[in-house]
């Protein structure tokens, strides 16, 4: 078994999903007392957040490239983002380190590939829905992506930061993202992703009525696969 670098924090709530999922999986798989092999690093979520929204971008980068390299120096095989919004320095740290990221934006892609999905719905934070970092990645694997009217934009990104981070899953907020979903379908996706690791908190394949990509969990699932091949 390989070992899984993971750089969490961005948020809590959303790294121990990780942290749980990919220990239930390998318990899945290989059954026993079986855990995953991980080494994990986490930021303070109010430190990125505010370099963030001061668009210091060089500063997240240089934070998130020595989570990256403390995480190799532990023994990590592999390097996981546990974020969406942060995959805006990806690059920056996947150049910093010997060992290969696995990128959620590549892996979502495979997933819709794999589904013959060619249009496909895109629901994230604010930053992630109206900056192309993410969603050009996406593209450029051929694929047409959908993202909410931008009037819905601040209202998804209130239920993530004021709701989701803190762990609050709240019905009314439910009902919201999956009238979301709905109007993604209306406008011709034939799948939604998740883009933001705390929504599967709060939205599940059961609340729609076209497939949902959860991105932790596809993120999860491809780092088993390369941890126990």
């Amino acid at each position: 078994m390989q070992t899984i670098g993971l750089i969490g924090g961005m948020s809590w709530e959303s790294s121990a999903a990780y942290y749980e999922a990919l220990n239930t999986g390998v318990e899945k798989r290989l059954g026993d007392l079986h855990s995953a092999r991980t080494v994990m690093a986490s930021v303070d979520f109010a430190e990125v957040t505010a370099l963030q929204e001061a668009e210091d971008w060089d500063a997240v980068a240089a934070l998130l490239v020595a989570a990256a390299q403390g995480v190799e120096r532990a023994g990590a095989d592999f390097l996981m983002l546990c974020t969406t919004t942060f995959h805006r320095v990806a690059d920056q740290v996947a150049a910093a380190v010997d060992i290969p990221l696995l990128h959620l934006a590549d892996v979502l892609a495979d997933a819709c590939v794999a589904n013959d999905v060619k249009e496909v719905g895109f629901l994230g934070t604010t930053f992630a829905m109206e900056r192309s970092f993410f969603t050009d990645r996406l593209r450029e694997r051929g694929l047409t992506v959908h993202v909410p009217q931008p009037d819905h934009h601040e209202t998804v990104n209130r239920i993530i930061y004021d709701e989701l981070v803190h762990g609050r899953v709240v019905t009314k907020s439910r009902r919201t993202m999956v009238g979301l979903v709905d109007e993604l379908w209306d406008a011709g996706a034939g799948a939604v992703i998740l883009g933001c690791t705390e929504l599967e908190l709060l939205v599940h394949q059961s609340d729609a009525n076209i497939p949902v990509l959860g991105s932790t969990s596809l993120h999860v699932e491809a780092a088993l696969a390369r941890a126990l091949a």
